[in-house]
């Protein structure tokens, strides 16, 4: 069990600030004595991205690495241990360039922070990109560890995110772009021959973010076919790939933002309008192990037959051919809306606390939200945390405007 997200935006606040203030005059000292004596700084050739806490960002983030290698860098990854597997989806970060962090309590995070800094120094890790919105753990971790270019969003005019100054390309980050494109401008950052204030000035097109394809073998895809197969059979449903329509319902969302999640009562709702309209569909309601119960709600309060509960029956890396099986896959904003765009799966996925227009999946997907005055509530200005308890902006999303979607993507999967 990791630390809540509370305690870590609390030690975040409260020992990070003091930390920041207390080591930003030595990180400058430390610049100014490596110009003075080393000389100029060359281009980046072993690139670090720090991306700790969300497992979709490590896929939208692809693109930026993608870039970073076609101009000759070598890339390297520094992410929690339980969001590691994230990055196995596509594998663009090869295995022995990634660290880990185990935040499952104070004394890990502490422990292992502590070996990161050893570890990227031993690797001569020359350049920083700091994913993280003002996060002031990140910001210690990419002004200690010993890279003489480190590049992130700073605050600029802002108030209330400060985070010291351990940056030396400093870039603006815009909360009118996609999220993928923001990553975008930290690599045009990195590699730029001369000073912006601010970073970048840059036009990013959106072929600039098409997101990479994962690479799945026919046996993985088949094992994972032949598990359909038989929890179907036990379930006495027939099912035949590529006749009868799959789809999938992910009902959960992290416990980063609980306010994402479209009501379980919805979810069994949408199960019943499905089988009504696709009365020869098998419907499987994903999750991860630990939301069997979760699922298992859903699934009695649907009632259907042939709607399983499919939480914990594939590994994260089995999803890729799990969502090459499936005709369309209805989630809430979480994890699988982007794990599934390195496939080319049709997605339906219920917006409300964020916004589509910054974090929407670069796959094949249809986004739903409310567009209520209050929404999106959560933002980089406040740590993604937002006072609301009454999630209106799920509620309001109707069974009938998710089937009309669905209908949409369905055709468009069976063009």
């Amino acid at each position: 069990m990791s630390l809540s997200v509370d305690t870590m935006r609390t030690i975040d606040h409260r020992v990070g600030v003091p930390l920041c203030a207390l080591f930003t005059p030595l990180v400058m000292l430390i610049d100014w004595l490596t110009r003075l004596f080393a000389g100029p700084n060359g281009a980046p050739r072993k690139i670090l991205f720090i991306e700790l806490s969300e497992m979709g960002s490590a896929i939208i983030v692809d693109p930026a690495m993608r870039n970073a290698q076609a101009r000759g860098a070598e890339i390297f990854f520094l992410i929690f241990k339980s969001n590691r597997a994230s990055l196995s989806l596509l594998n663009t970060v090869p295995v022995g360039n990634v660290f880990t962090i185990d935040s499952s309590s104070v004394v890990s995070l502490a422990r292992d922070t502590l070996k990161f800094l050893f570890w990227a120094r031993a690797r001569r890790i020359d350049t920083v990109i700091d994913l993280e919105l003002f996060s002031r753990f990140t910001a210690l971790l990419t002004g200690l560890c010993g890279a003489r270019r480190r590049v992130g969003y700073h605050i600029f005019h802002g108030e209330g995110l400060w985070r010291g100054n351990m940056l030396t390309h400093k870039v603006h980050y815009n909360p009118h772009i996609h999220i993928a494109k923001n990553f975008l401008s930290l690599i045009h950052a990195a590699f730029a021959t001369a000073q912006e204030t601010p970073f970048s000035k840059i036009h990013i097109s959106d072929e600039a973010i098409k997101i990479a394809q994962a690479v799945i073998e026919p046996t993985v895809r088949q094992t994972v076919l032949a598990r359909i197969e038989q929890l179907a059979a036990q379930a006495r449903c027939t099912f035949t790939l590529g006749t009868q329509p799959l789809f999938l319902v992910n009902p959960n969302a992290s416990e980063l933002l609980v306010q994402r999640r479209w009501a379980p009562e919805r979810f069994s709702a949408l199960i019943v309008e499905l089988h009504r309209k696709w009365p020869d569909s098998l419907i499987l309601i994903t999750g991860s192990p630990a939301e069997f119960e979760y699922v298992e709600n859903v699934r009695v309060g649907a009632n259907v037959s042939c709607a399983l509960n499919f939480a914990g029956q594939v590994s994260f890396s089995e999803l890729p051919a799990l969502y090459s099986l499936a005709d369309v896959m209805v989630t809430n904003d979480s994890g699988p809306g982007h794990f599934s765009s390195v496939t080319r799966l049709h997605t339906v996925v219920l917006f409300g606390p964020e916004t589509p227009a910054l974090y929407g999946s670069l796959g094949k997907s249809i986004p739903i939200t409310a567009q209520l005055a209050c929404s999106p509530c959560v933002s980089a200005a406040n740590h993604r945390k937002t006072p609301c308890s009454d999630n209106v902006c799920m509620q309001a999303i109707s069974v009938p405007q998710v089937m009309e979607k669905v209908e949409v993507q369905f055709e468009a999967a069976r063009a």
